[in-house]
């Protein structure tokens, strides 16, 4: 299968990054080293070119129904120019996918716009239309992924550096705001939100613009690798690894996100997750730190002290920030109190370690 390009790729190709398959694109892992690229977020800024994610959006009467029935927050809380994160879910609660919903400023065209990862851009369109016309509601569903790049400026410096090549007023957007304004003199949406725990923003703008907007901020370009070890000191869900609707079918109670479960609005799902909610689950995705040498990695099993099998990891990595081995497993709810006593099997060998809440840093 021919891998989809990002309208920055050849930028990319001249940076001498290195790249990789994600969800079906071509996309930078790394251009200097993920050490480094980390650190700079940590430390000052980062851009990332996260154009691989999907973009859809929606419009009509009832573009807030229909957004509303097939995620689990409540879309209808949202003014213009708010977002908020959540699942869409089947009718078992389990997850198909997590995403943030925009509700888009009154001088934009479309009323929502949400942003499924990366790969799942045409299946979530589809959902969307299906349910659309099986409830007779009147609303447009436009896949706008390839329309649209989306840099991510990742970083405690990150509202400087945005800030000079901006109108749009920063000061004024809070964390899941969105707005517009040009940057690098190119109209486009500014949304305060990210995926490293830092202050940031994500811009979206047209693609035949991308390059302009890129180059114009200047700090260290950074890839995939960069932006999986800063999303996991804070524990944040990978789609596809820590949940999938096959492989690990998660709910969002077991998941760690149940707090974007609104029960008290109707949603494809939510007669499950009631059930969930009131009954309880027996597995949860644990923070887990190594005291041992080695590196947790996905699939490595973990033990109880005795041997006796509890879980398995989902993502797991080499702290850059906090030089520590850390991951994320799914473990019985009694192992999900922090510092309990665990062993994850490394190569056959099991490791001393403790559960941990996550995030691992303290952002």
């Amino acid at each position: 299968m021919t891998l989809r390009s990002p309208p920055l790729s050849e930028a990319h190709e001249a940076a001498d990054a290195r790249f990789t398959d994600f969800g079906g694109w071509e996309m930078p892992v790394e251009f200097a080293s993920i050490r480094e690229e980390h650190a700079a977020v940590r430390s000052s800024a980062g851009k990332f070119d996260v154009s691989h994610m999907g973009q859809v959006a929606v419009f009509g009467s009832d573009a807030a129904a229909l957004t509303q029935r097939l995620t689990t927050n409540d879309v209808t809380a949202l003014d213009y120019g708010e977002a908020q994160y959540g699942a869409i879910t089947d009718e078992d609660g389990v997850m198909l996918d997590d995403t943030v919903v925009y509700r888009l400023p009154e001088t934009e065209h479309d009323d929502f716009l949400f942003v499924p990862n990366a790969g799942h851009d045409g299946e979530m369109t589809e959902r969307w239309e299906d349910h659309c016309e099986e409830w007779g509601l009147d609303a447009a569903v436009t896949n706008r992924t390839t329309e649209y790049a989306m840099i991510a400026i990742q970083g405690p410096d990150a509202p400087e550096l945005l800030a000079e090549q901006t109108n749009a007023n920063l000061g004024e957007l809070d964390r899941f705001d969105i707005g517009g304004g040009a940057v690098a003199g190119v109209s486009s949406l500014v949304a305060r939100t990210g995926y490293t725990g830092e202050r940031g923003f994500e811009i979206l703008c047209p693609s035949e613009s991308a390059v302009t907007v890129w180059n114009a901020i200047e700090c260290q370009p950074c890839g995939l690798g960069a932006r999986d070890t800063l999303r996991l000191e804070m524990g944040f869900l990978l789609s596809g690894q820590d949940f999938h609707p096959e492989d690990e079918p998660r709910n969002p109670y077991e998941a760690g996100i149940g707090r974007t479960v609104k029960l008290d609005t109707e949603f494809v799902g939510r007669d499950a997750l009631e059930r969930v909610d009131a009954e309880g689950v027996s597995e949860k995705l644990v923070g887990v730190e190594l005291i041992d040498r080695g590196i947790p990695r996905h699939g490595y099993e973990v033990e109880s002290p005795d041997g006796d099998p509890l879980g398995h990891v989902t993502s797991g990595t080499m702290s850059p920030t906090l030089g520590e081995p850390i991951a994320l497993a799914y473990l019985p709810v009694e192992y999900s109190e922090p510092d309990r006593s665990v062993r994850v099997v490394v190569r056959g060998e099991p490791k001393k370690a403790r559960t941990r809440t996550p995030p691992f840093l303290d952002r």
